[in-house]
């Protein structure tokens, strides 16, 4: 998955990496590299962390899942940590690299997952990977489906009472 996501990240790198004054252009594809890591080591601590929920929202092609995904925000700072450290960028610079990659990168992500027509990646191997094969017996495209809209019938994000009363044809109105 790491190759594919790094391919991903070069496809966008354009005025984030490789247009960009504050990374020499020599140091590049190390900028790429810790980009991919940044993102994997992110999604593996939310998982791990017990935050799945947003790690399947990310996934589940709505951009309003996406936009103010605490797991993204965390990757975006985590990336611009590392290019301060790496590559001497100062706060903003490397706040503006990763603001404009990681949502990018992301949200692709996101949809190639869902073309059943892209090989390229698939959500069940990527959720094994991120959590060490302890995804491996779990339908996770049926649980990213969940956040696709298909239980979620007021669009918020979860799956609650709201829901339930939208399914039961009761729209905004008491079931009871």
């Amino acid at each position: 998955m790491l190759e594919n996501l790094i391919d991903l990240i070069k496809k966008n790198a354009g005025s984030a990496i490789t247009n960009n004054p504050a990374i020499p252009n020599d140091r590049n594809e190390e900028a790429v590299q810790e980009a991919g890591h940044s993102i994997m080591d992110t999604l593996k601590q939310a998982i791990s962390g017990g935050n799945l929920k947003d790690v399947m929202k990310l996934f589940s092609g709505n951009q309003q899942h996406v936009d103010n995904n605490p797991v993204l925000q965390q990757a975006s700072g985590d990336l611009a940590g590392r290019l301060q450290n790496k590559f001497g960028l100062d706060g903003e610079q490397a706040a503006g690299v990763a603001d404009k990659l990681v949502p990018n990168v992301m949200s692709q992500l996101a949809q190639k997952t869902a073309d059943s027509s892209d090989s390229s990646f698939n959500i069940q191997s990527i959720f094994n990977q991120l959590s060490g094969g302890k995804t491996s017996g779990i339908d996770v495209q049926g649980m990213v489906s969940k956040f696709k809209g298909k239980l979620d019938a007021d669009g918020d994000g979860d799956v609650d009472l709201q829901d339930l009363k939208g399914l039961l044809g009761g729209g905004g109105g008491s079931i009871m």
